[in-house]
């Protein structure tokens, strides 16, 4: 697995922060100051494609909607394709909480 050159203690910490954020405020408070204002678009564009990808939009509008480059598109679908199905799980749950909160749940 890839995720095994990446493990490390700065990166538990990293991910344990992210985790223990509460709301979507606390989130932009702590992106904005982790992150350039490129950065985070950079990483919501990317799911943004993968979101576009897995409905099957085409690399033309999937480029003309994001302002992505082919080359992000392509690798955001080699990861959707052959990665650790990281995109598919936060989508998944993101449609899933999506239709909780339009149901009243």
């Amino acid at each position: 697995m890839q995720l095994d050159k990446l493990r490390g203690r700065e990166l538990d910490q990293l991910f344990n922060a992210i985790l223990s954020l509460e709301t979507l405020e606390e989130c932009y408070l702590f992106f904005d100051d982790l992150c350039t204002a490129n950065e985070i678009q950079s990483l919501a564009q990317r799911l943004e494609v993968a979101r576009m990808l897995s409905e099957g939009n085409t690399y033309h509008k999937i480029e003309t909607e994001t302002g992505a480059s082919t080359a992000t598109i392509s690798r955001v679908k080699r990861c959707l394709n052959y990665g650790n199905d990281g995109y598919e799980m936060a989508l998944e749950r993101l449609y899933k909480r999506g239709n909780e909160e339009e149901e009243g749940l």
